[in-house]
């Protein structure tokens, strides 16, 4: 599997000093993950990013550094709450004459949940994190901020507990993403060293919010821009960098379906996670700045800590 399938990107304050290496790794590991107990509904922990079992929190690979955080959740099916919450409070009403308050409907809500979390499956989810400290740049293995916002939170809490608060921004362009992207398929002309490729969703951001996908289909049409000037944007559109990183942008500067091209001949060591690691942060860190460029710049703005 590869290590970033989708990234969000931060911007890491200039005036931020990492802790060391084994203060984190200690703290890492006293907030290992844990899969969920019976009645619990979430677990977040760290994981050893190698895959190995007691394996190290943090790994340095060519001065980058690599974590890992696992999410495990347990879902209940809402209808069954709903059903059994109905069931009780027809049987209340029958013994006691009375319905239940809205406090006393969220207890007993709380309780059925309670009760059905045993049974329940549970879904688990890793997101690797990357930390560049020398060109000051976060990355998360997410879809979306939304998704990348808990995986934030621990890191961010673990840098306090250090006390080394982490001050975070998005990464953000002088450029919006739709805006770009809306001109270079206007102009069917990609920005230097990207290609247009053959995915892309248009969306009209009026009331209709209408939707228009191509899916492996070309895209130098002239409908595109008459899209375009109807209104839609682009909100996904899929790029290739130098013939060597295949990507979808998005209009929240989010970056998905990352594939990287094989590169051969290279080492992949005893279990290819060093190998990878080094493909992966080599190029991402060669596409991102130029990605940037092709926005305009990066737009400067204070950070803050998440």
């Amino acid at each position: 599997m590869p290590l970033f399938k989708n990234i969000v990107v931060y911007r890491i304050a200039p005036d931020w000093t990492p802790p060391s290496f084994d203060s984190l790794e200690a703290e890492l590991q006293r907030l290992a993950f844990q899969p969920c107990g019976p009645t619990q509904e979430l677990s977040i922990g760290w994981v050893p990013p190698r895959g190995k079992e007691h394996g190290a929190m943090v790994e340095s690979v060519d001065g980058q550094w690599i974590l890992k955080l696992a999410i495990e959740k347990k879902a209940v099916p809402g209808g069954a709450v709903r059903a059994e919450l109905e069931a009780r409070i027809k049987t209340i009403e029958a013994e006691r004459g009375r319905k239940p308050g809205r406090k006393e409907k969220a207890e007993i809500k709380e309780d059925i949940v309670h009760g059905f979390l045993p049974r329940a499956f549970s879904k688990r989810s890793t997101h690797v994190v990357w930390i560049d400290v020398e060109q000051r740049a976060l990355v998360v293995a997410a879809g979306s901020m939304r998704a990348a916002e808990p995986v934030i939170q621990q890191l961010v809490d673990v840098m306090g507990v250090l006390k080394h608060v982490l001050p975070l921004a998005p990464i953000s362009t002088e450029m919006a993403p739709a805006t770009a992207m809306a001109e270079w398929l206007k102009t069917k002309e990609a920005p230097e060293n990207f290609s247009i490729d053959r995915d892309l969703e248009l969306k009209h951001s009026g009331e209709d919010r209408s939707v228009v996908r191509y899916a492996r289909h070309n895209l130098d049409l002239d409908e595109i821009g008459q899209h375009i000037e109807e209104g839609k944007l682009p909100t996904q559109l899929a790029l290739t960098w130098n013939d060597r990183v295949s990507f979808v942008l998005t209009e929240h500067m989010a970056i998905r379906k990352i594939d990287i091209k094989d590169v051969e001949d290279t080492p992949k060591g005893e279990d290819g996670f060093d190998a990878d690691v080094a493909i992966a942060t080599a190029e991402l860190a060669g596409l991102l700045p130029e990605l940037l460029a092709s926005l305009g710049g990066e737009l400067q703005q204070p950070q803050a800590a998440a």
